[in-house]
């Protein structure tokens, strides 16, 4: 297992919360990182850098405080910068994480040797997700210290490669932090994770369903009433490929089967959280909902207190059941 030294004892689960576009925010983050996980955020889910920044010290103050009870085990964060010309803040919420010592940058579109230079100034530590080999490559010679594989079936922006073949294409060439994305909603799937040679588990959608998660209620019911062939794959939302509920696309007017094809790259940093297609014309991130094939074993909206407590039972249970078969096979 190849973990910075900043994961090596602060984990209880070895997982990751993902970073979700108008579903991650402060609440969902602090209880993740509680709960000895990864809690991570979009850093364009705050509509300015001046409220990104409030958001970091409303993070750094809760987390800090509850690293002093005594006992306590809690996981840093982490969060996700758009690494991509259509991003304008870029420069200045990369400052504000260098600022506030961010532990864990996750940089999405785009690996920048520049970008890792500074965040290795203060200690902190950069993975960089990825759909291929040949991105994973690049993100390598720029010296991340984790890669992230987006498998088939993720949600949100992912590839089309099986998780088996990307992470071993991965570990041959690089042995730092390999983390696997991709229909992954319970502790078996962490523990599966795992043992195709993956160091940790980033799960998406299955944190869209908590009641910390900022995402809507409507948004929230259709992942628990969908299942994977309710997932559409398509490039014709955002500009680049990803995974979308079919019903969401229909209820906002357009038709999965015959979607216009999508001419630019728009990821909708223009749209705060909570706002409705009524409130911006950008209404296709409000209303059309990301999620992965994974949906199908999501039939509820814990709190994250209970669905961390739910994942460690179940892959506790699969690390020990495998313990068996291995003896069973010696």
């Amino acid at each position: 297992m190849s973990l910075p030294t900043l994961l090596q004892d602060t984990l209880q689960l070895p997982a990751v919360a993902a970073p979700m576009f108008l579903a991650s925010g402060p609440d969902l983050v602090i209880e993740t990182c509680k709960g000895g996980v990864v809690g991570s955020f979009p850093a364009l889910n705050q509509r300015t850098s001046e409220g990104f920044e409030q958001w970091l010290e409303v993070i750094n103050r809760a987390l800090d405080d509850a690293r002093k009870q005594p006992g306590a085990l809690v996981a840093p964060y982490a969060v996700n910068l758009i690494v991509h010309a259509t991003n304008p803040r870029l420069d200045a919420d990369l400052a504000l994480c260098v600022k506030h010592k961010v532990p864990i940058i996750i940089t999405s579109l785009g690996a920048v040797p520049e970008l890792v230079e500074q965040v290795h100034s203060y200690g902190g530590v950069v993975f960089h997700d990825v759909t291929n080999v040949r991105h994973a490559k690049k993100a390598v010679a720029a010296g991340v210290d984790g890669l992230i594989a987006v498998a088939a079936g993720a949600g949100g922006h992912a590839g089309t490669t099986s998780p088996f073949a990307l992470v071993a294409e991965i570990r041959q060439f690089f042995q730092g932090t390999v983390l696997l994305a991709g229909c992954i909603s319970c502790g078996q799937d962490i523990a599966a994770a795992q043992q195709m040679g993956a160091d940790l588990a980033y799960m998406g959608t299955r944190f869209i369903n908590t009641q910390e998660a900022m995402s809507s209620e409507g948004h929230k019911k259709m992942i628990q009433q969908s299942m994977s062939a309710d997932i559409l794959y398509t490039p014709n939302i955002s500009g680049v490929a990803a995974n979308f509920l079919k019903d969401s696309i229909r209820n906002a007017g357009y038709d999965p089967e015959n979607l216009a094809p999508k001419t630019e790259v728009d990821f909708g940093q223009e749209l705060t959280p909570g706002e409705s297609q009524g409130d911006k014309q950008q209404g296709a991130w409000a209303e059309i909902w990301s999620a992965g094939q994974g949906v199908g074993s999501i039939k509820d909206i814990p709190t994250v207190a209970n669905l961390l407590q739910q994942l460690k039972l179940e892959y506790q249970q699969a690390i020990a059941a495998h313990h068996d078969m291995v003896q069973r096979y010696m």
